[in-house]
């Protein structure tokens, strides 16, 4: 714990400017960022009185160990910065907004040649456009059904594209008029493109002009007395209605809106939002929030706007935002997102931030507010005591094993090969009692000469070295010989950050727990391993599968929790992600390597042409199945490769 003072910028050094400021802790990792009108002013309030201050507050500056700023010109720059420094450094003490459950999206890749239409959760792509998202993936489903009939898109993966392609014969939704099949040429791939264009432009709202020309196509064709093609629009016609109808007007003058609303209390908080485009709903989306940072409503809605709006905002900026409460700088996050609607293709655009006060808008914010309500209590329900329970593993895990502080940064650390073969090891991150996936890593274990460890200690030593090699490296204060690290200039690093891309380095940061997947033969082969380096600072403990038992350096006997201690169940998830993660690693190494292996003896087959064998037939065995014809007619291949080819996956008897 770190006393404030310690670090305090000195009288005058502060300016008296608007600029964003990042607190960091004794490592350099960035704890806490904000912005401020008045940079001196505001880094002030947290160097006095301790006492004075809110407890979230006196937990940031006593964890901090330094303190940073930067200066820019005006508030709006000083949003911006913000926003992108939170999203970069992800600081623990910021309030974080995570989604209450996985919503689904309708997403047209629109970045590949021929574009696909899909239901995709998760990280958004670039090259990809988004609509929604949905509360159910069959709705999507269903919407997209209707559609198909008048856009008749790709829907289908890449596999099943280029084996379609490969054998000049449609899928089902080829021969039933649902997918134009541009995999045998019935339509280019501009044709198919301009197909995904329109399919886009009705989900973004323009319905008017489609419906508009069916109707001029149906007259047209009636009028040609070609009926069979006037009875297919008409129905194409009632497909578009009924899509267009599953969306209700709930805005009768056709606004474009997002409308949110935000209920909680001083711990959490849930919001909900109602993206509005020609007055329809076309998306719902729902967060919740832990209150990590002394942080009232209007500063809530202003960070839930940044974030929403800062990254890849799935329906974009509309003309108008609905909040429950103006943020504290209105004007600036007006501006600042007119500046992204007009970055959109917008120019001039102007964005209203406001307060519904009355009529059908005042309304549908009810009914939003209705919706987080719900979000809210049913997040208390599934997870009303995980804070509690996460607080109370960490408490039973220090004590268990002696620490003076709970483990905020657990790492765990597991082997996973195939009789010596294949060797890859697991390194995943727990911090307050949660997975951190982004910090996860994987190693190939070498070995002595090059071929693997073989033994799991001998492997555990070799991992263990790495990681803490690499993070004395990142600090500084030793040289990083591993291989794949030789583009480093070493002993020349002084600290935890790039000071070329300004990011964390990957093992700058050092757990305050390291748990290995094995008894004492493991936890020894880890302990030589830190002592080697001379790491003293940073707690070790094994975890025994057979009967759970958790064993620590130069113990002759474990340390056996109570079955039902919360601090055994942490333990166990986190060998188990470590375990998972290791297994995942292991099997594709095997599966890289054995698919490779197959092709490994054929003379003059280099890596490129290798490639271009297994992307034309997709795998060994249908390459295998192939003839010396077809296999000779991949580029790159000659008739006497593609005999030497054949010769090697199947030889004579």
């Amino acid at each position: 714990m770190a006393d404030p003072a310690t670090y305090r910028p000195g009288p005058g050094e502060v300016p008296d400017a608007p600029g964003v400021y990042r607190f960091a802790d004794e490592h350099g990792r960035v704890v806490y960022v904000g912005k401020a009108k008045s940079l001196r002013s505001r880094l002030a309030s947290y160097f006095g009185d301790l006492a004075g201050l809110h407890p979230r507050t006196q937990q940031m500056v006593t964890t901090a160990a330094s303190v940073h700023w930067t200066v820019v010109g005006n508030e709006v720059e000083a949003l911006a910065l913000e926003y992108s420094w939170i999203k970069e450094f992800d600081p623990r003490f910021n309030v974080k907004y995570r989604d209450d459950k996985s919503y689904p999206y309708l997403a047209v890749t629109m970045d590949e040649q021929v574009p696909r239409v899909q239901v995709m959760r998760g990280a958004k792509r670039a090259g990809t456009r988004y609509f929604g998202p949905y509360a159910h993936a069959w709705a999507i489903r269903e919407t997209v059904d209707l559609l198909l009939r008048v856009f008749p898109v790709r829907t289908c993966s890449a596999g099943v594209y280029r084996r379609a392609g490969a054998s000049g014969r449609a899928c089902l939704l080829g021969y039933i008029d649902k997918c134009s099949a541009p995999c045998v040429g019935r339509v280019s791939a501009d044709e198919h493109r301009a197909l995904a264009e329109d399919f886009c432009d009705f989900m973004a709202g323009s319905t008017a002009k489609f419906t508009r020309r069916l109707t001029e196509q149906m007259a047209q064709a009636a009028g040609e007395l070609d009926y069979e093609r006037a009875a297919r629009l008409r129905d194409d016609l009632a497909a578009l209605a009924k899509a267009t109808e599953r969306n209700a007007v709930v805005l009768a003058d056709g606004t474009d809106a997002d409308v949110f609303a935000l209920v909680g209390d001083d711990l959490e908080a849930a919001v909900a939002v109602f993206h509005v485009r020609d007055g329809r709903i076309r998306g719902e989306r729902g967060w919740v929030v832990e209150k990590v940072e002394d942080i009232d409503d209007a500063t809530l809605v202003q960070r839930l706007l940044s974030q929403v709006y800062g990254g890849d905002g799935p329906a974009g900026v509309p003309r108008e935002v609905l909040v429950p409460v103006l943020p504290p700088d209105a004007e600036q996050v007006m501006a600042w997102l007119g500046q992204l609607r007009a970055a959109e293709g917008h120019p001039g655009a102007k964005v209203s931030v406001r307060i519904p006060r009355r009529g059908d808008k005042r309304e549908l914010a009810d009914r939003v507010r209705t919706n987080a309500e719900h979000a809210l209590a049913l997040h208390r329900t599934r997870r009303g005591g995980d804070l509690t329970t996460r607080s109370q593993a960490l408490r039973e895990l220090a004590e268990a094993i002696g620490l003076d502080a709970a483990p905020l940064r657990i790492e765990c650390y597991d082997v996973s090969h195939n009789q010596g073969t294949y060797q890859s090891a697991s390194m995943v991150v727990f911090e307050d009692g949660l997975p951190r996936k982004g910090e996860y890593r994987l190693f190939s274990v070498r070995g002595p000469d090059g071929d693997g460890a073989g033994d799991d200690t001998v492997a555990m030593h070799e991992v263990i070295s790495r990681r803490f090699r690499r993070y004395l490296a990142d600090r500084g204060t030793a040289d990083c010989p591993d291989e794949e690290d030789s583009q480093r200039q070493t002993g020349e690093v002084s600290g935890p950050v790039d000071p070329e891309t300004g990011k964390p380095r990957r093992f700058a940061y050092p757990p305050n727990l390291v748990v290995v997947d094995g008894g004492p033969p493991q936890v020894a082969a880890a302990a030589a391993a830190m002592d080697e380096l001379g790491v003293s600072d940073v707690a070790l403990v094994g975890l025994a599968k057979r009967l759970e038992e958790v064993w620590l350096p130069d113990d002759d006997f474990p340390v056996v929790l109570p079955r039902g201690s919360q601090g055994l169940y942490l333990l166990q998830r986190v060998r188990d992600e470590a375990h998972r993660f290791a297994i995942a690693a292991h099997r594709k190494r095997r599966s890289k390597g054995m698919t490779a292996s197959a092709l490994d003896t054929v003379p003059g087959l280099g890596p490129a042409r290798r490639q271009a064998l297994l992307a034309t037939f997709g795998s060994v065995r249908r390459l295998r199945e192939a003839s010396q014809a077809e296999i000779a007619a991949v580029p790159t291949i000659g008739p006497h490769t593609a005999a030497a080819v054949v010769a090697a996956l199947r030889p004579p008897g």
